[in-house]
């Protein structure tokens, strides 16, 4: 458990994390839960999160042999993505209500692209909305593919990858592409946030 820094409650929230479990989880499952991150004022302060995601997406990204392109501060990495004609911001406020669905995909909008994203559920299963679990499908190499449902807290967040993740292979490590969706809204209204760290072409 990382001392939580100077900067008021949003960071000490993030700090109060176990990134180690997450991390862990990260390199098992393809998805963590983090603890409450934020609430209903806060939402522009999500930023913090990508020095914290930075580590593991290097990581990551060391272990399968791949150059990591991320500079340290956040706006450096976006002015990358303008600099390649991705512009877009990709922070998005999703609504589902009962029938809707996300088909299983990855959210790849330019050349660019950060491997680690996150969902903050603003709503309350089974009080707000039943069904709309959040899906994470895994093909892992020379395996039986792999799917993941996950019911995300009001308020919490939920970390994955957004286009592969490594795993342990016979030859080291491999690149398992992961797919991402929302199972169907059987009653109420689900909102969620949705924070890509890279801007879209």
């Amino acid at each position: 458990m990382n001392a939580a820094p100077s900067g008021g409650p949003w960071a000490s929230r993030v700090a109060a994390t176990d990134w180690d479990a997450i991390s862990s989880d990260l390199d098992t499952v393809g998805c963590a839960l983090t603890g409450p991150l934020l609430t209903a004022t806060e939402a522009d302060r999500i930023a913090a999160l990508y020095p914290r995601l930075l580590l593991i997406a290097r990581d990551w990204w060391a272990k399968l042999g791949r150059p990591a392109p991320w500079p340290d501060d956040l706006d450096d990495w976006l002015a990358m993505c303008h600099a390649a004609g991705q512009t877009k911001t990709t922070a998005i406020l999703l609504k589902y209500e009962a029938g809707d669905w996300n088909a299983l995909h990855r959210d790849l909008y330019g050349e660019l692209i950060f491997p680690l994203q996150v969902v903050i559920n603003l709503t309350n299963p089974g009080i707000d909305h039943t069904g709309g679990e959040f899906l994470l499908y895994e093909q892992r190499p020379r395996a039986q593919s792999r799917g993941t449902a996950t019911v995300i807290p009001q308020g919490h967040g939920l970390v994955f990858t957004t286009r592969d993740r490594p795993v342990p292979s016979s030859r080291g490590w491999s690149a398992a592409p992961v797919r991402h969706g929302v199972s169907m809204i059987r009653s109420g209204t689900r909102f969620t946030l949705g924070l890509v760290f890279h801007d879209a072409a």
